[in-house]
C-alpha cells in the first residue's frame, strides 16, 4: 500500500501480509494492538499526527499554535508518540523538527476516515 504526502510516494507498510494470511492472532499480539489503539485513541494525539501528516514536520510552537494548545502540553502529548515510535524528532539548528516516522501510521489513520465515511453513508 502506498501514501502520498506532500506531493512524495511513501510505501506504508515493509511486511504487508493480509489478516487471512496470518496465523489466529496470540494474545501477544493482540496485547501490541491494543496498545497501539490506546495510543491512537486520545483527540489530541491524532489532531498532532494530522498537522504533522499536512505540514510535514513542525516544532512544538507550530504545533501548539496549530492545535490551540499550550506548548508543554504538546510536548507531554509528542513524548508519548516519540515513546512508541510513531514520530520523529529532527534538530534543525535552534529547534527541534517532529515528523512522522511510521508510515504505516498513516495508512491506519486513513482507514479510520474510511469507516467512519462508510458508516454515514449507509
Amino acid at each position: 500500500m502506498v501514501h502520498v504526502v506532500n506531493n512524495k510516494t511513501e510505501k506504508l507498510c515493509n511486511s504487508l501480509k493480509s489478516l487471512s494470511n496470518r496465523e489466529l492472532i496470540s494474545i501477544e499480539e493482540a496485547n501490541e494492538l491494543v496498545m497501539l489503539f490506546k495510543l491512537l485513541s486520545n483527540d489530541t494525539r491524532l489532531c498532532m499526527i494530522h498537522a504533522l501528516v499536512l505540514k510535514s514536520e513542525m516544532c512544538v510552537t507550530e504545533l501548539a499554535n496549530e492545535l490551540g494548545m499550550k506548548p508543554q502540553a504538546v510536548s507531554n502529548q509528542l513524548q508519548k508518540l516519540l515513546d512508541k515510535g510513531s514520530v520523529k524528532s529532527i534538530r534543525n539548528v535552534n529547534n527541534i523538527l517532529y515528523k512522522i516516522a511510521d508510515p504505516c501510521l498513516l495508512g491506519l489513520l486513513e482507514q479510520g476516515f474510511c469507516i467512519i465515511e462508510e458508516e454515514k453513508n449507509r
